[in-house]
């Protein structure tokens, strides 16, 4: 490769006129090495390429436990009226983990993109806030999500060049779920849903990742193929059509193969550490927002823009409230979360699941910090609801 090709590799690119959607790269996905890159820094609409980010947090929270494949989760309104690609879910029904999981990797249900992010975090929004911050730790720069399926929205762009860094990161940082992302079909209430990823079919060594399209965007693909060893991340926005999109990404992996490795002396960045390296007040923010989507009855603890009082005195008979649950444990791992998030404001504070109080035929336990004074759990309740946490504070006295 010429001195020149090299440099344009790694340098930035300004982007062009919006209606230059086309984008094209190849990375190897062990060593980051770019082996063929086109506009790789064109910010684009992802489009379903977004459900990528979706199911990483997911996975994150899988793996630390905050949620598992059996946990069942309320369908709102919101989530049901979805434009299709969907399910079909109605709102009031459930859905489990898994099975939303597969409804993303196959189908591309939007209803099921919704579903989860309302059930890690309590709302669409503040789950894409969530999505956006990993982004940027993951050093995808030029990436803005606004919701977690990829409908259109204006502020909603990405890069050719991130979406290979989130195929990295979800390849390296998960490998323990990326198997899921081969999965050619499954069975959900009696219908055989066949993933919408067709190289899995005929690409020789295929095995993930994820296909978009909206009007704005055409079609795009980040895909995954794995041969002798190695294996090749490719990414192509802005195809025709899909089965022009798909030979093309044929061509450029068949490319890709065929290529030396460390023949071109273009890295992407490295990848950063997954979990171990995470502060703790960044896993204490990913348990809360995980949490709220897991309380009892399917209803979102409701947000004090101004922290609610009840009493009037200053002694440690205060409490603040962080909502109900239909679990114990879930609602102690909630005010623990929030303790260790708030730190010396509530250390002599108690994180403790209250008694469980009926809400029709179910029990429910609230998260709970008890053992404070007025003024520290007023401003302990201002701190959460600044981060739209659901909170209030209480005199138990």
């Amino acid at each position: 490769m010429s001195l020149l090709a090299t440099l344009l590799l790694a340098a930035p690119i300004l982007p062009v006129a919006a209606e230059t959607h086309y984008a094209d790269m190849v990375v190897d996905a062990d060593t980051g090495e770019v082996l063929h890159a086109s506009n790789v820094d064109n910010r684009n609409y992802p489009a379903s390429l977004t459900k990528m980010m979706t199911l990483y947090l997911l996975f994150d929270d899988l793996e630390s436990g905050k949620v598992r494949l059996t946990d069942a989760m309320p369908v709102s309104r919101h989530a049901s009226a979805q434009a299709p690609s969907k399910l079909g879910l109605s709102p009031g029904q459930t859905l489990s983990v898994e099975n939303g999981l597969l409804g993303l990797v196959t189908k591309s249900a939007n209803d099921a993109a919704v579903t989860i992010a309302e059930y890690l975090a309590g709302s669409e929004p503040v789950f894409a806030s969530r999505m956006t911050r990993k982004a940027h730790e993951l050093g995808m720069s030029r990436t803005t999500f606004k919701n977690a399926n990829g409908l259109p929205n204006s502020e909603q762009k990405t890069t050719a060049r991130d979406m290979a860094t989130l195929a990295r990161a979800l390849i390296h940082n998960h490998a323990r779920e990326y198997h899921y992302f081969a999965t050619r079909q499954f069975n959900y209430q009696g219908n055989v849903i066949a993933n919408h990823n067709h190289l899995l079919e005929w690409y020789d060594g295929a095995d993930g990742i994820k296909t978009g399209y909206i009007d704005a965007s055409g079609f795009n693909l980040v895909a995954s193929a794995k041969r002798d060893g190695r294996r090749l991340i490719g990414v192509v926005f802005g195809g025709q059509s899909a089965s022009a999109r798909d030979r093309q990404m044929a061509k450029l992996l068949d490319a890709g193969f065929n290529r030396n490795p460390g023949s071109s002396g273009v890295q992407i960045a490295d990848l950063p550490e997954q979990a171990d390296a995470e502060t703790s007040a960044a896993r204490t923010k990913a348990v809360m927002q995980a949490m709220r989507g897991s309380h009892g009855g399917g209803q979102t603890p409701v947000i004090a823009r101004h922290p609610q009082a009840v009493g009037d005195t200053d002694d440690e008979s205060w409490a603040i409230d962080l909502g109900s649950f239909a679990q114990a444990a879930k609602a102690k791992q909630v005010a623990d979360a929030a303790q260790n998030q708030l730190g010396k404001l509530v250390e002599d504070g108690e994180a403790k699941a209250s008694g469980a109080k009926k809400k029709g035929h179910h029990l429910l336990y609230q998260a709970r910090i008890v053992g404070l004074n007025k003024d520290d759990a007023q401003k302990a309740c201002h701190s959460l609801t600044r981060h739209h946490h659901a909170c209030r504070t209480l005199n138990l006295g």
